[in-house]
C-alpha cells in the first residue's frame, strides 16, 4: 500500500499563520514536502514558516490580491521547482447573524476570499505546473455547507459553494489533477471561537466522540488526501467532525444498556 510521504513534493498553503492552515503546513511538512505559507503580510507569514520543522517558507500574499498569488506562485516553482500540491485553507466571515440583515460588503468579503480565492489559486498553479505534471488540491470547506445554521448563513452557503465547486473542478482538471475537500466541524481555532469558546464543556456533551475539533485532526486528513494514498479519490468532501453532524449523542448513551 503507499503511504503519506511526500519527499520531493512542494505544498502551497493559504491562509498558513495559524490555525488549521498552520498544522496542515506542519503535517505536510513532517511527511517530506517543501511547504510555502502565505499570509496577508510578509511578517506573519515568516512567523508560521519559523514554526514548520522541515523546508518551509512564507510568503505575504492576500489570497484576493491576483498579482500577489501569482508571484507566489511563480516563486514556489522558481524555488522547488514545482508545486504539486495546493490546500486553499484561507477563509473568512465577517457576517453574523440573520441573511437578510447582511450587506454587500459583508458578501462580498465572503465569497471573495472563501470561494474566489480557491477558483484563482487552483487556476494558477494548474497553468504553472499541475496542468503538465498532475498534481493534488484540497479546499477547507465546513460542515456548515452540508447543513443549516443561525447567524452563519452567507458563511454556509459560500461552503455550500465550495463543496459543489470541488466536484466541477474535479472533472475539469481530470485526469492530471486530483481535487477534493475537507469539511470539519467545530475546531479549536480563533475563526470558530464564537462556536465554542463560552460552551465547549456543552458542546463536547453532545458529540460522538467527546469533545471539539484539534487542528491537527483536519491536517492529518489533508495530508491523507494529497498522498499516494489517496490516488483515486477525487471530488469528494471528507467530512472531519468528531460525530458532531450525527446529532446529540446523549439520548443514545442514556439508553445504550436498556434491552441488554
Amino acid at each position: 500500500m503507499t503511504g503519506l510521504d511526500l519527499t520531493g513534493r512542494t505544498a502551497i498553503v493559504t491562509g498558513a499563520s495559524r490555525g488549521i492552515g498552520l498544522a496542515i503546513a506542519q503535517a505536510l511538512a513532517a511527511a517530506g514536502a517543501n511547504v510555502v505559507l502565505t499570509a496577508r503580510t510578509q511578517q506573519a507569514a515568516d512567523a508560521a514558516a519559523a514554526q514548520v520543522d522541515g523546508t518551509a517558507i512564507g510568503v505575504g500574499a492576500h489570497v484576493v490580491d491576483e498579482e500577489a498569488a501569482r508571484r507566489c506562485v511563480e516563486l514556489t516553482v522558481d524555488r522547488f521547482g514545482s508545486v504539486d500540491i495546493l490546500v486553499n485553507n484561507a477563509g473568512t466571515n465577517p457576517a453574523y447573524g440573520p441573511t437578510i440583515d447582511q450587506d454587500h460588503a459583508r458578501f462580498a468579503k465572503i465569497f471573495d476570499v472563501n470561494l474566489w480565492a480557491p477558483v484563482l489559486w487552483t487556476s494558477l498553479v494548474t497553468r504553472a505546473w499541475m496542468g503538465e505534471h498532475g498534481g493534488a488540491v484540497v479546499n477547507t470547506t465546513s460542515i456548515g455547507g452540508l447543513t443549516l445554521e443561525p447567524n452563519i448563513g452567507l458563511y454556509n452557503a459560500s461552503k455550500a459553494a465550495l463543496i459543489h465547486l470541488t466536484k466541477q473542478l474535479a472533472l475539469e482538471l481530470s485526469p492530471k489533477v486530483r481535487v477534493n475537500a475537507v469539511a470539519p466541524g467545530v475546531v479549536r481555532t480563533k475563526l470558530a471561537e464564537a462556536l465554542w469558546q463560552e460552551h465547549e464543556q456543552a458542546l463536547t456533551a453532545t458529540t460522538a466522540l467527546n469533545r471539539i475539533g484539534e487542528p491537527d485532526d483536519v491536517a492529518a486528513a489533508v495530508a491523507f488526501l494529497v498522498s499516494d494514498a489517496a490516488s483515486w479519490i477525487t471530488g469528494e468532501t471528507m467530512v472531519i467532525d468528531g460525530g458532531q453532524r450525527l446529532g446529540d449523542v446523549a439520548p443514545f448513551r442514556s439508553t445504550a444498556t436498556v434491552g441488554l
